[in-house]
């Protein structure tokens, strides 16, 4: 109700302006024939009075004196050309003269003469205001041309512009008052119309999957609030049912997930303990003077494999929970390097300006994320014609910087955003849970993982770990 009054406001306004701007128009373009016409009959007569003969060069005579009386008659100034445009006769004091074309333009005869009433009205703008001009021939008793009358004409339209002032003036208080009446009208009526809604609206707002939600009771609701009472309690019964199953899925879907975090954990060093003994076996030599440093570095690796499987059974007797934080201040750069050992691709490679960077973290972890990032870049480079996958550990201020970077297949843009979600893989095998347990292991300690790659030119990701951690 509000936006039509407003609607209807705005183009009532705007038809009035519209109809008074024709309106003024109209009486102009009127007023200026009928001003023509009346001095055109008074030269006609003067042409028919005159002794002179009825010729282009004796207009001046004729009209010497009669042009002043005429224009005094009509109340309205006028001037006479001759066919070539040159002034003959002005009914203007001889003052304002200069104010006068002494020359018609060469546009105005043309027109003049192509026109089919032979009759042609020039619209100007002189200080603000409109000014019309028109053209016509002088002819004599046998209609041939033999000057031309101008007749400007200064629109005047303060008179109308002050009515329409006053009309849209009062127009406006009407529809004040219509607006006024209108907003109390919806108010009351929305009202009127809603008040069985404001229940349904209360009971929507308190409906929650956490309890028993109450069922809506109106009494004598009309056919419509009643249909819709009748679908919210629908709507309660089938909520009721779908929030048990929801739960009941919910929890199966929590062991599910544990489940597989757990045989991702596990996975993870059981692939190096198996790669560590074969790599054993494969060079091992008893013969060798170094076979006890050998023994004694294989064993270690294989203890420290077995120890961070031990550790995730006992955390999952715990209600399946990662392994806690064991800080504890070590060499970045030599854990990196332990990290790496158990890799034997020789396309490996490992970097840093720095033989030893200091910080508080949990061994287990840092060689869990190192390993998790360089099986992600081996994955992502056999079908390169010549793999390399570089990892780096640098000191940046606060915080150890640790890059693997590979020139495999790259992530395209769509898939960047997916990578770290728990079991998004782009891979046919695996669970794609690796970069999300990473990612995992870094928020704990307040540090960051980014991401940059370029389809089939390689990706590198950066772990920024603050050296001094401070658990979340």
């Amino acid at each position: 109700m509000i936006f039509l009054v407003l609607i209807a406001s705005v183009l009532i306004a705007g038809v009035t302006v519209y109809q008074y701007r024709e309106q003024s128009k109209d009486y102009h373009q009127d007023r200026l024939e009928r001003k023509e016409e009346q001095i055109k009959q008074s030269i006609s007569y003067t042409l028919q009075s005159t002794t002179y003969p009825v010729i282009t060069e004796n207009l001046g005579l004729i009209f010497k004196d009669e042009i002043y009386r005429i224009a005094d008659v009509q109340n309205v100034n006028f001037n006479i050309y001759d066919l070539e445009g040159q002034l003959i006769k002005s009914s203007r004091p001889q003052l304002n003269n200069d104010s006068i074309s002494r020359c018609l333009e060469a546009y105005l005869l043309n027109n003049l003469k192509e026109s089919q009433n032979k009759r042609y009205v020039e619209d100007n703008l002189v200080a603000g205001n409109k000014y019309q001009a028109s053209y016509t021939f002088i002819t004599d008793q046998k209609f041939k041309p033999i000057g031309i009358l101008n007749l400007p004409y200064y629109e005047d339209n303060s008179f109308n512009s002050m009515e329409l002032r006053e009309f849209l003036f009062r127009l406006g208080g009407v529809y004040l008052i219509m607006f006024v009446i209108a907003i109390f009208l919806a108010y009351f009526i929305s009202k009127y119309i809603t008040r069985s809604l404001a229940t349904i609206s209360d009971k929507l707002h308190q409906t929650d999957l956490t309890k028993r939600n109450e069922k809506i009771f109106v009494k004598n609701p009309s056919e419509e609030i009643g249909k819709l009472i009748d679908s919210y309690n629908e709507m309660i019964d089938e909520l009721e049912q779908s929030a048990a199953k929801l739960a009941r899925s919910e929890r199966e879907q929590a062991w599910r997930e544990m489940a597989k975090q757990v045989a991702h954990e596990i996975k993870n060093p059981l692939t190096p303990m198996r790669l560590t003994v074969q790599n054993f076996e494969r060079n091992f030599k008893p013969s060798d003077p170094d076979a006890k440093v050998k023994i004694k570095e294989f064993s270690k690796t294989l203890i420290q494999q077995i120890d961070m499987m031990s550790s995730i059974a006992s955390a999952f007797s715990s209600f399946a929970q990662m392994p806690a934080q064991q800080n504890e201040t070590l060499n970045v750069v030599k854990t990196v390097k332990l990290a790496l050992d158990i890799f034997n691709e020789n396309y490996i490679h490992f970097i840093s300006e720095e033989e030893e960077i200091i910080a508080k973290l949990d061994r287990t972890q840092l060689i869990r994320v190192v390993t998790n990032l360089v099986k992600n870049a081996i994955q992502a480079v056999p079908e390169v014609a010549s793999p390399r996958i570089l990892v780096s550990v640098v000191s940046d201020g606060a915080y150890v910087k640790i890059s693997v970077a590979d020139n495999g297949i790259g992530i395209s843009d769509e898939v960047k955003e997916k990578v770290f979600e728990p079991k998004f893989t782009t891979k046919s095998s695996g669970m794609g849970l690796g970069l999300g347990m990473v990612k995992n292991i870094v928020e704990t300690y307040k540090g960051s993982i980014t991401l940059t790659s370029q389809p089939d030119k390689g990706s590198v990701f950066t772990v920024r770990f603050p050296k001094e951690s401070e658990k979340k």
